[in-house]
Order: structure tokens, then C-alpha cells, then sequence
């Protein structure tokens, strides 16, 4: 193993941190532009005329005011969103976040080879444990490449938020519990959490210095597994951390102070690496349809997920593997490639364990036995049904579309996230007659601790090529011209948000200033336009390229007329997780996904003949 000290001329994980620029401020009046051009869609004249005069009273106004505090606060702070961001997105929320704002997905080993088999749940969970550990050893030694764009590092931070995080619920506001030491830092956590039909078990996946091999795994999963399927089932304490936030802190403290020993087994949890979930469903999936395995994972027994952890990894009866992650600490491109990793080793290996089957004297997993009394049970069964309740008004579709993928679309020479967000926005407006406005994910981790930006495809361009696509008075080559239009300003937009220039994030930042300082509230935040085009939140479309790889994964929609739309694309397939609220008469994410591919027909087709 790997236990010598890096070789001071190897690059680290973490070593460009602290050389990484800090998040910039960008000009009050280039975010304010930019807002007014983004509520436009939005708008009729008249609206915009009012909001236009808003702006500028802002902008001449307590704006100038808010900004030259945000300038200030930048000066003494690297990145001075980070702490805003994380409590206000994630931390101050109270819905019960397990639902709201975790996200799940199919885990490695989607698209290859392995039939979905019953009684290989151990074979193949033994496996992508020991790969999980692997990587976690990759990040302690700082042996995980630096990302880069180009040949600018990227900032690294969030991958020590993976392993041995949680979540920790409070009464008005949660915190991050983050354990992980890297070999420099000393010592860290080095057990697994195990959760099974109800109970809650714990080993050490170090021994003597060693990381287990997946033989010493096999032989642990498989004594929990036998001792729960021989005994009565648990209590399911897990559930707790899908309530209601407050409701959940408040269990929390009276757990702790029914027995203090409580608190120890909390705390085992919370430090552990990641959670293992061995879930006694067994979803199937087509190389097309993978609704199933991605509805388990996001919305699944809530007994077998410890929703605060930042990895739970999912082994489901039939060999298939999913995951579910708490969002605060980290962005979903942290588990992609942690899961792309453990994706290509299995391909590498054809999934199966090579090495030596000896198994070292390594002690058996131990219970966590939680002192509980009546009150808490009754909580828990409380949990599991308001949980149920809701889970049950999610719908999931994740479909393949498998006509053709980035090499076609490259072919073209367009952009193929830019292919798939005008292709929804397309796809949008013909279903409701009207624009749709979205928030597309994009990184700010070119810039120290830098998180996300909101980049916001609904644009007046985009508009009007969707108008021009179904209107028939409209050549191809218009139609065609409109929409090269519409990708060089979504391209332009994604380009400046990574580069610190977009307004969202801005914007917040004034908002939380005037807040902080109790100042009237800006009337800009007031301006029904504000809540219309989005803002604070209100995205109709809630979208993210999850990548170029085989890992996907699903969100709720953030407003209940919404969508959740996470995609990855391959060279010949776009694969697409939606995600609707049954309640709502006026959502479908089955309907959604069936006019999207045909979206993306007619766009490389109106490409094709438009040279003509």
C-alpha cells in the first residue's frame, strides 16, 4: 500500500489552494444590465419599463451603497459568498431536507456488462466498497490529480467534504460536521457505517495499517446481513434525518439527553467514512430506462439512508448500486467523479476481485444500540409516514436517448450542453405556450472555495428562435440562424459565470447585506419580475450537466410547477433524469422527456437541411 510520504516534486491534491484568486465582486452596473436583460422573456413593455425604472433607482441608490459594502466584506474574505452561500442555500433551510435538496442516482456499473442478478448484492458491494476506500486513500495521501480548466488548477476543497461528513441538525439553523484529515493533518476516521433492515452497524475498514480487501468486506457485509435478515428488524432510527429539520434537531436532543451514550453513537455516524445501505430492493433498468434504480436511490427507504451524511452508497438485493447525498457540503460533480473512478476500476478489473482471498483476524462488526424510549419510536414511525407521503408525489423518468450523442452534435459544431438547455427551452415553450425560466449549474471553482454560479439559459435569443420554430412563416435557413444566435449568447453567459461575472450570486449577496445591516428591503426584490424570471429561487426549470460520464443522478424541482432535470451526454446518447410533482396538474416529466427528443431531432435536422 501506499503508506510512504509523497515525493515533494509530485503535485498534491491540495497544494494550489491557497494560491487560487478570490471570488471578484463583479460591477454593480454589468450584473444590473444583465439582470434586466434576463427578466425580459418575462416581461410586456410595460413591466419592463417599470422594472428598467427599479433597477435604476437601485442602481443610483441603495445599490451604491450595498455594493461598496460587499467590496469591503471582499476584502477580508477570500471568497465572500462561501459562508452566505452555504448557510442560505442549505443550512438555514428547515423543509426536510432529504427530500428537498439531496440528490440520488444510479451508482458505477450502469452500462456494462453485469446482469442485474439476485445474490450478488455482497459480491458486488465488497467490491465498490474497497474502491471507495481506495479513492478515500487517494485523497488522504493528496494523490487525486488537481482538476484543472486548461491549465489553470481548480479548487479542490469540496472533495474533503466526501468522506467523514455529516450534517448536524439544530433547532434554527444545521451545521457540517467535516472529520476527514488528510496523512499531513493526522489522524482520521477510518470505520464504516452499515445500515440494515432497521439497524445500524459499524467495522473498521483499516486493520494493521491496511485498508480491508474486498474478501475481509465480503466476510463483514455478509455477518450483518445474515445476523438481520435471522433477528427482528430495527427500529429504523435512520428516518429521523428525513424530518422536518427543527422536528429533527429537537429528536436529536431528547435522544441525547435520554442517554448520554446516545450522543457516542451519534457521533460514530457522523465521523464515519460513508454510509453502506444495503437495501433489500431490487429495481431493474433497460439500457434506455433507468427510472427505477434512480427513484429508489433519490426517494427510497428512509430507514436505509442516513439522509445528513454526505455519501450514503446504496447496494441494492439484485448486485444494482446507487447513492444518496446530502448537498451541503459538496456539488454532485464531487460524487460523479468519485463514481467515475470506481466505474472505470470495475471495468478494468470485470468487476471482480483479483487478489489474494486470505482474510486477516479482523474484528466483527459491531451494533449501535440506541437507548429509545416510546416517544422516540413514535417519532420515528411519524417520520416514515410524512416521508412516504411525500416521496409518493415525486415522478421520476430516466430515459436514453440513443439516436446520437456529443459526437454528432460536435459534428455540427455546437456545444452539447448548449444543445441540450435550448433544446428544453424549445421543448418548454411548446408545451406551455410560454418561456420557461432556468437555472443551469455552472462552476465557479476556478476561484478559491468557488461553488456555483446560476446561469440562466431562458434568454431573449433563445425565445425568439423557439417562436421561429413554430411559426411557419419561418425558412430553415432563418430558423437556423436565430438559433446560432441563441448558442453564442447562452455560451457567452456560461463563460462569464465561470469567470466570476455572472449576477445571481451578486445579487444575493446585496440582498443578505441589506438584510445583515436591517435596511428596508430593496425594491428590486419586491418587483413581482424578480420572482417571475427566477429569482430567489423560483426557477421553473432546475437543471445540471452532470457530465461526460456514465454517472447520473436526480433532483426534485426547486417550485412545485417545476421540473428537476439533471443530464449527462455520451458520445452516441443524451441521458436525462426528470423529475415533476404529481400533485401538480400542469407538470409531466414523461411528456417532457418524449417532446425533448424530438427536440433534439428537429434541431440537427433544421441544422442538416438548413444548408441547403
Amino acid at each position: 500500500m501506499e503508506n510512504q510520504v509523497t515525493d515533494s516534486s509530485e503535485e498534491r491534491t491540495f497544494q494550489y489552494q491557497n494560491s487560487l484568486p478570490s471570488l471578484p465582486v463583479p460591477a454593480l452596473d454589468e450584473s444590473l444590465k444583465k439582470y434586466l436583460d434576463s427578466v425580459r422573456p418575462f416581461l410586456n413593455q410595460e413591466e419592463y419599463q417599470r422594472t428598467h425604472d427599479i433597477v435604476k433607482r437601485f442602481e443610483n441608490g441603495i445599490g451604491k451603497e450595498l455594493q461598496q459594502k460587499l467590496l469591503e466584506r471582499a476584502k477580508v474574505k477570500r471568497n465572500w459568498l462561501e459562508e452566505w452561500w452555504l448557510n442560505v442555500a442549505y443550512l438555514d433551510a428547515r423543509l426536510p431536507t432529504q427530500i428537498y435538496h439531496n440528490f440520488g442516482g444510479s451508482g458505477p456499473y450502469l452500462e456494462h456488462y453485469w446482469p442485474l442478478k439476485e445474490g450478488t448484492q455482497i459480491e458486488r458491494g465488497c467490491v465498490t466498497v474497497w474502491h471507495t476506500l481506495k479513492f478515500w486513500e487517494l485523497m488522504r495521501t493528496e494523490k487525486l490529480p488537481v482538476h484543472r480548466s486548461g491549465n489553470m488548477p481548480l479548487d479542490m476543497e469540496q472533495f474533503r467534504m466526501l468522506f467523514n461528513t455529516c450534517k448536524i441538525p439544530g433547532i434554527t439553523q444545521d451545521s457540517i460536521g467535516n472529520y476527514f484529515r488528510t496523512e499531513s493533518e493526522g489522524e482520521c476516521p477510518s470505520h464504516l457505517v452499515v445500515l440494515c433492515r432497521g439497524r445500524v452497524f459499524a467495522f473498521d475498514a483499516v486493520h494493521d495499517g491496511y485498508i480491508l480487501s474486498p474478501p475481509e468486506i465480503f466476510r463483514q457485509l455478509s455477518y450483518i446481513k445474515k445476523r438481520c435478515h435471522n433477528e427482528p428488524e430495527g427500529p429504523g432510527l435512520a428516518a429521523l434525518t428525513s424530518q422536518e429539520r427543527t422536528s429533527w434537531a429537537k429528536t436529536r436532543d431528547y435522544l441525547i439527553n435520554f442517554d448520554p451514550k446516545n450522543l457516542s453513537l451519534l457521533e460514530k455516524i457522523q465521523s464515519s467514512l460513508f454510509v453502506v445501505c444495503l437495501d433489500e430492493a431490487s429495481p431493474q433498468a433497460t439500457p434506455e430506462d433507468y427510472s427505477e434504480i434512480t427513484a429508489l436511490s433519490l426517494l427510497g427507504d428512509p430507514a436505509l439512508r442516513w439522509g445528513d451524511k454526505s455519501y450514503n452508497c446504496i447496494i441494492f438485493s439484485n448486485g444494482v448500486l446507487g447513492s444518496n447525498c446530502d448537498h451541503s457540503p459538496f456539488d454532485a460533480m464531487v460524487l460523479v467523479v468519485l463514481c467515475s473512478n470506481i466505474d472505470a476500476k470495475v471495468i478494468e478489473s470485470e468487476g471482480r476481485w483479483k487478489g489474494s482471498e486470505k482474510v486477516r483476524d479482523i474484528p466483527w462488526p459491531e451494533e449501535l444500540l440506541f437507548r429509545l424510549d416510546q416517544k422516540v419510536l413514535n417519532d420515528i414511525a411519524h417520520a416514515k409516514e410524512q416521508y412516504k407521503k411525500l416521496a409518493s408525489d415525486i415522478q421520476v423518468v430516466n430515459y436514453a436517448f440513443t439516436s446520437f450523442g456529443k459526437a454528432l452534435i460536435k459534428k455540427q459544431q455546437l456545444h452539447p450542453d448548449t444543445f441540450v438547455q435550448l433544446a428544453l427551452q424549445l421543448t418548454y415553450y411548446k408545451l406551455n405556450g410560454h418561456p420557461g425560466c432556468c437555472y443551469e449549474t455552472a462552476t465557479t471553482r476556478r476561484f478559491y472555495h468557488g461553488r456555483t454560479e446560476t446561469m440562466r439559459p431562458c434568454t431573449m435569443e433563445a425565445v425568439e428562435w423557439c417562436k421561429s420554430m413554430l411559426d411557419p412563416a419561418f425558412a430553415p435557413r432563418q430558423r437556423k440562424q436565430l438559433m446560432l444566435k441563441a448558442f453564442a449568447k447562452h455560451n457567452k453567459l456560461m463563460k462569464e459565470c465561470q469567470n466570476g461575472k455572472g449576477f445571481d450570486r451578486h445579487l444575493l449577496g446585496l440582498l443578505l447585506l441589506s438584510k445583515e445591516h436591517n435596511l428596508p428591503m430593496p425594491e428590486l426584490f419586491l418587483d413581482p419580475a424578480f420572482t417571475r424570471s427566477g429569482g430567489g429561487g423560483n426557477f421553473v426549470l432546475s437543471t445540471s450537466l452532470v457530465g461526460y460520464t456514465r454517472v447520473g443522478g436526480a433532483v426534485v424541482p426547486m417550485v412545485h410547477h417545476g421540473y428537476g432535470f439533471f443530464y449527462r451526454i455520451r458520445d452516441d446518447r443524451i441521458v436525462v433524469a426528470c423529475t415533476t410533482w404529481k400533485s401538480c396538474p400542469d407538470t409531466d416529466a414523461e411528456n417532457l422527456c418524449q417532446n425533448l427528443f424530438q427536440s433534439f431531432q428537429d434541431m440537427v435536422k433544421l441544422m442538416i437541411t438548413a444548408q441547403l
